[in-house]
């Protein structure tokens, strides 16, 4: 019977999480579309500024952020390692592109997405949290999970 409740309680935990993530997803979402309207005014800024050079990198610098975003909430949405891998990516080449680093820096940052398609090629799982063939999303077997609805039967047959 108590383990019963824990189960239901991780059930109900893991479907509060999955709303408030859905939530953060669209706030997220909302933001990305005002970025995508100032992108579209940062084109103008950039054929009328006197300082292109500057300009220019605050219009890639918007874009990117964009971009990122986008991928974020589908990294949100899909729950997979590639959408978490190709936000990383996007945030590293945002980093190197945009902000000028020093050689340095942009060594680090392409060893990061160097080591970043080794994980991808060689480490990569098809997705976080994926079960065996026969088990539940929190490890239970079928078998144990039939046992466990047998008992919750006869609990219930004692209470009658």
């Amino acid at each position: 019977m108590k383990r019963n409740r824990l189960i239901i309680c991780r059930q109900w935990v893991a479907r509060m999480a999955s709303i408030i993530e859905t939530v953060v997803a669209l706030v997220v979402l909302l933001a990305i579309l005002v970025a995508g309207v100032r992108v579209l005014f940062e084109v103008k800024d950039l054929v009328l500024a006197p300082d292109v050079d500057e300009a220019f990198t605050t219009f890639l610098s918007s874009a990117f952020n964009v971009v990122i975003g986008i991928e974020f909430v589908k990294m949100l949405a899909k729950h997979s390692p590639g959408s978490a891998i190709e936000v990383l990516l996007f945030a590293i080449a945002r980093q190197m592109v945009v902000e000028h680093t020093s050689p340095v820096e942009n060594l680090v940052s392409i060893l990061a997405i160097l080591l970043i398609f080794v994980i991808r090629k060689y480490l990569f799982v098809p997705a976080f949290g994926a079960h065996l063939p026969g088990e539940d999303a929190f490890g239970t077997s079928s078998l144990m999970a039939a046992r466990e609805q047998a008992l919750r039967d006869a609990d219930a047959e004692e209470e009658d």
